[in-house]
């Protein structure tokens, strides 16, 4: 069984599920899960049926075929993909089996384009956990720069959720797309996919054009959840001017007051 250990432990973390997620998905006990990667126990033949199913391989792949070799491509690994590319999602878990939020800085971004689904590298990222976000979905954090996302400062830290299907995503929603050309970026998208497998990424700087970028440059999508920054957003100059007429009329109202 030495080949079944080895393949659920890689058709998990390829199609980016924790132990406890996978667990869900079979109807088991996380532990379970564990046990079968570490060669504690051998799963029954109706959980190696459950996992050839999600899958979507053969019972006899599962059970004698290296599903980690490269000539090896399941249609459910295959079916997270976009443009025709495999798209691999590594993470990293604390002791707890809970997935980690790793951080992209600044000075990662240019190798984040080559380490992105290398769970080496993404190993070396910092990580923390953010309780408010909730137990759904798989989360990535990136400091991104320039002004084009004003009043969103350069520096400020975008926590995004991993988007699995992009043709879902709707006009207008803020998301770190990561591409081969652009690099990391924070935009809004509009959705432009299915007339012309592209994605229209818009600024909230009015100073900088929408552009597109194609299907095919596409690494990662992550639709930003949250945000951290120590800057402090500048108050409205126009609302400061609004208060102060008010003042100002509320001043003469007393003045009136005083005179009647």
């Amino acid at each position: 069984m030495e080949k079944v250990t080895s393949n659920i432990r890689h058709l998990r973390k390829t199609a980016g599920y924790t132990q406890a997620q996978l667990a869900e998905k079979l109807d088991i006990k996380r532990s379970l899960v564990g046990a079968y990667e570490e060669g504690r126990a051998e799963p029954k033949l109706s959980t190696l049926v459950n996992v050839a199913r999600l899958f979507d391989i053969t019972l006899d792949e599962l059970i004698t075929a290296d599903v980690s070799d490269s000539s090896f491509r399941s249609a459910a690994v295959a079916g997270n993909s976009q443009g025709g590319k495999l798209r691999v999602l590594a993470i990293t878990v604390d002791q707890d089996e809970r997935e980690n939020i790793e951080l992209v800085p600044q000075k990662a971004s240019a190798g984040y384009l080559n380490g992105y689904a290398d769970p080496e590298f993404i190993e070396e990222l910092p990580r923390f956990r953010l309780p408010t976000l909730g137990q759904g979905g798989t989360y990535r954090a990136f400091e991104i720069s320039g002004d084009s996302m004003l009043p969103i400062s350069s520096g400020t830290v975008i926590v995004g959720r991993y988007v699995e299907d992009w043709s879902q995503i709707k006009d207008g929603t803020p998301c770190i797309i990561v591409s081969e050309k652009e690099g990391v970026v924070f935009k809004r998208v509009y959705n432009k996919l299915q007339e012309a497998s592209t994605l229209r990424l818009h600024s909230d700087n009015p100073i900088y054009s929408p552009y597109e970028v194609h299907l095919e440059d596409v690494l990662e999508i992550w639709e930003a959840k949250s945000y951290i920054s120590s800057t402090f957003p500048i108050a409205d100059l126009s609302l400061d001017k609004l208060s102060s007429i008010v003042l100002d009329l509320q001043k003469e109202m007393q003045k009136l007051k005083k005179v009647d």
